[in-house]
């Protein structure tokens, strides 16, 4: 009999060996520079706090590929995050957990989630933006 930690265990290893590149497609390297002239622009901003062992992270991923390609966000920027290398940057957003999105219009900071991986509450945090 197959249990469910098998059957979960395996669409989340599935949806990751497809979704790894997605999160450098859906966005770009956090540089402060970057974020700031974001920030001054007055753009609709997501951060987020990623690793690539992280299961919720793989789920998260081509959700925002998904959200960027549409044109009513397209002029959402999208910084990553690495949870395991930028832990600098991580206490600067005050982000503990990987899998953190945080979604900013300008320099305003509109919503932010951790761990969440419904569609819909993605494109909310990224609605909150605009």
């Amino acid at each position: 009999m197959v249990n469910r930690r098998i059957v979960v265990g395996s669409a989340l290893a599935v949806v990751g060996l497809l979704a790894s590149p997605a999160m450098a497609a859906a966005g770009s390297e956090f540089t402060q520079a970057a974020f700031e002239a974001a920030q001054k622009a007055g753009k609709s901003i997501i951060v987020a706090a990623h690793a690539p062992w992280c299961p919720t992270c793989r789920v998260q991923e081509p959700i925002l590929k998904k959200l960027m390609g549409e044109a009513k966000y397209k002029g959402v920027v999208v910084f990553n995050v690495d949870f395991d290398s930028q832990k600098d940057i991580l206490r600067r957003f005050n982000i503990s957990k990987q899998s953190t999105l945080v979604a900013f219009k300008g320099a305003k900071e509109t919503k932010r989630s951790t761990g969440v991986t419904e569609s819909m509450s993605i494109e909310d945090l990224v609605e909150s933006a605009l």
